[in-house]
């Protein structure tokens, strides 16, 4: 067996980050920036009020002072003429500022009688003017790798770019494998369950940016397996689910094997997840996830997000680790590396009382997994812990 940090070595030797395509920015929400994006533009591109007011030169203004009102600027529609001496423009937010004026005093400090202003006795602080580029400048760089979000895409908008290059999407291929297995909604035989680790795996991938396509079950027979990695050949990476140990029945590694696949390591010694095996696949990397549904979600976590972000053009590294303190108590860790279901609350972390592979009700329950390296020694309450957060 190797360690996890191994596996994760082995893992991110199998894939390249991927080629990348150009989308509107309408449809960028989510993708991967793949090439840094440049500013076209100032924002703003001129000098603007921030507030409701009037526009003044700052020198002489105080409480009392009075001034001709001799236009309007509004947002599109700017003041054309200069402004002097004992003169003021009605302004807007994010009207362009007149020239002359370095000051806009807010409406509420002002009285108006047809077109002549007096300042009253309270003066706000000012000048309520948002600098020309004060936001951003032309040739300023949005900077590649990233993941965007609305707030990313509004501030491309802002640049006045319309395309962006992003990362192609990772297409996996589910190859969820056994004669036990149906479909979710098909009616399962006395001795059948449903197929729910391709459902999860699914959700998690396609969360963190790729294309996850499920496969029909692959029955436990060579044929069967066969027919199913034929359908996946043209994927970027092909996840099979189930079959990667050594039982009677369990043929991936062996099918795999006579269609050509290279295998890179077998077991890892961590818990759960111990029967994990990977490989290249012609052009494509192969991950087989143990079949306990608990074990392949933690294998999702553990290793196919970061696998994930790498083909995505992000560094290829093991999953950000946080840390928390411990609640309760613990007893000592084996020879594996411990992921165990755990609840996080108010910077606590406390591990759950059952910790099954089988259980999916737990796992839907916690939000971290708790990392307990090998050999750790037990644990008292306060001790802080890493974990990974889902």
């Amino acid at each position: 067996m190797i360690s996890v940090d191994e596996a994760l070595a082995h893992l991110f030797s199998l894939i390249t980050p991927l080629d990348s395509e150009v989308v509107p920015l309408g449809l960028a929400s989510g993708r991967v920036l793949a090439a840094d994006a440049i500013a076209t533009r100032d924002q703003p591109p001129f000098a603007a009020s921030a507030m409701d007011g009037y526009g003044v030169l700052s020198q002489g203004a105080a409480p009392g002072a009075q001034y001709d009102v001799i236009g309007e600027a509004a947002a599109g529609h700017g003041f054309d003429g200069a402004v002097g001496p004992g003169q003021a423009v009605r302004i807007f937010t994010g009207a362009p500022v007149p020239a002359g004026v370095d000051r806009v005093i807010i409406q509420e400090d002002i009285t108006r009688h047809k077109d002549r202003i007096t300042v009253m006795d309270s003066l706000a602080g000012g000048p309520h003017i948002r600098p020309l580029g004060a936001d951003f400048k032309v040739g300023d760089t949005f900077g590649a790798p990233r993941v965007l979000s609305p707030s990313d895409v509004a501030l491309l908008a802002a640049m006045n770019i319309a395309q962006v290059t992003v990362r192609r999407k990772p297409d996996i291929a589910l190859i969820s494998t056994g004669d036990e297995l149906v479909m979710p909604g098909e009616a399962p035989g006395p001795d059948q369950i449903i197929a729910s680790n391709t459902f999860g795996l699914k959700a998690l991938l396609e969360a963190h940016g790729a294309r996850a396509r499920i496969l029909p079950i692959a029955r436990d027979t060579r044929t069967s397996l066969e027919a199913a990695f034929e359908l996946a050949r043209n994927a970027d990476l092909v996840v099979t689910i189930g079959g990667a140990s050594v039982g009677d029945h369990d043929l991936v590694g062996d099918v795999a094997a006579d269609l050509g696949v290279k295998r890179a390591f077998y077991k890892v010694k961590m818990r759960p997840g111990k029967p994990l095996m990977a490989g290249q696949f012609g052009d494509a990397a192969m991950v087989g996830l143990p079949g306990n549904p608990v074990s392949a979600m933690v294998c999702g976590h553990v290793f196919l997000r970061p696998m994930l972000r790498a083909m995505l053009g992000f560094e290829a590294v093991r999953s950000s680790r946080r840390t928390a303190r411990l609640a309760i108590d613990i007893g000592a860790n084996g020879p594996r590396e411990h992921y165990m279901r755990a609840q996080v609350t108010h910077g606590e972390i406390t591990p759950e009382p059952r910790q099954d592979s089988a259980l999916l009700s737990v796992l839907a329950d916690a939000n971290a997994l708790m990392i307990r390296p090998p050999d750790d020694a037990a644990r008292k309450a306060g001790d802080m812990i890493d974990y990974l957060a889902m």
